[in-house]
């Protein structure tokens, strides 16, 4: 099976993260090495999967009902009108909601840039759609974005810019005016954003998260990604 395999995925090496969280099971340490919140889930959200059990709500079912819900959010969130029956797309968590968006809009060749560090699955669905990650190194020790480094990794291959904010594993809130740089490069340069967002409400400090998407000129290039597990501490369901 393995010589069958394609060259992409012959390429991949075993998730750090899980390596470390195995590690830290096996030792008893504190598991620093996966993002998932250590309080439980809220009781309405627990009473409503069981009840769903119950029901025998276990079919295939339509979620015209969830996106329409969906679009007032971030009508609420951010500012934004979106169509529910075009603009949302229902995922099993912001892993596969990424790799839907990368399959669906790069092509063999083509460029993607992303803040080092960055969240280990990125890569790999680059690679697997065909596209080349290149890394903008975050400047420590408070992990700031060098306008310049920025810039200049952007080529004519550049199809998309993939922004984690609040970021893994960091734990950064990317400034305003590090938004505007990112957003004035995806309009100049005619860049895709796909953007992470899964952090959206665990802030800390009184800061307010800001959606890429809602700067000037970027919902008609932004793919928001984001998920119920951080939020709502279900990560083995997201």
């Amino acid at each position: 099976m393995e010589k069958k395999l394609s060259s992409a995925a012959k390429s991949f090496t075993p998730s750090p993260i899980q390596q470390l969280s195995l590690l830290a099971q096996r030792c008893n340490a504190i598991n620093l090495a996966e993002g998932f919140p250590d309080f439980p889930a809220p009781l309405h959200i627990k009473n409503a999967a069981v009840s769903a059990i119950n029901s025998d709500f276990n079919q295939y079912r339509h979620v015209q009902g969830i996106c329409e819900q969906l679009a007032k959010i971030v009508k609420q969130m951010h500012g934004l009108n979106v169509d529910p029956l075009s603009d949302i797309a229902i995922c099993c968590g912001q892993t596969e909601a990424f790799a839907a968006a990368v399959f669906a809009v790069i092509d063999k060749g083509d460029e993607v840039v992303l803040f080092d560090p960055a969240y280990e699955t990125y890569e790999a669905s680059i690679i697997v759609a065909g596209g080349v990650p290149v890394y903008v190194a975050l400047d420590p020790p408070h992990w700031t974005l060098d306008p310049h480094k920025f810039i200049k990794s952007i080529t004519a291959k550049t199809k998309a810019i993939v922004l984690n904010s609040p970021h893994n594993p960091t734990g950064k809130i990317f400034s305003k005016d590090e938004l505007e740089i990112i957003a004035g490069a995806c309009c100049i340069k005619d860049c895709l954003a796909i953007t992470d967002e899964v952090y959206e409400h665990i802030i800390f400090d009184n800061e307010k998260h800001t959606s890429l998407a809602s700067l000037p000129g970027m919902q008609e290039r932004t793919i928001i990604t984001s998920s119920l597990s951080k939020t709502f501490s279900v990560t083995g369901q997201s």
